[in-house]
């Protein structure tokens, strides 16, 4: 019964049943629309592939830069300035 998941039949049933769901008009629109959105997909996961090489790349550089030492940094000394006071004149 459920050797073969999917017969002919099956399929031919389910085709029906969209058209009387969505009417004939609407199933075009909705194929276009699925396409559309499965080449937009592709193309932002290549844009992410893409991005996601060159920082590849540079983490590669990045570890050995670390392994090297660094110069010590003096550090700075960060004075806060007091705001001067408003006087008021009447």
């Amino acid at each position: 019964m459920f050797r073969n998941g999917l017969e002919p039949w099956h399929i031919a049933i389910m085709v029906v049943v969209l058209v009387l769901l969505f009417g004939s008009k609407k199933l075009p629109e909705m194929a276009r629309g699925l396409g559309k959105s499965m080449r937009i997909l592709k193309a932002e996961t290549k844009a992410l592939r893409e991005d996601d090489a060159p920082a590849e790349a540079q983490n590669g550089t990045a570890a050995s830069q670390a392994e090297q030492p660094r110069q010590a940094v003096e550090p700075i000394v960060v004075t806060k300035v007091s705001e001067p006071t408003k006087s008021t004149t009447a």
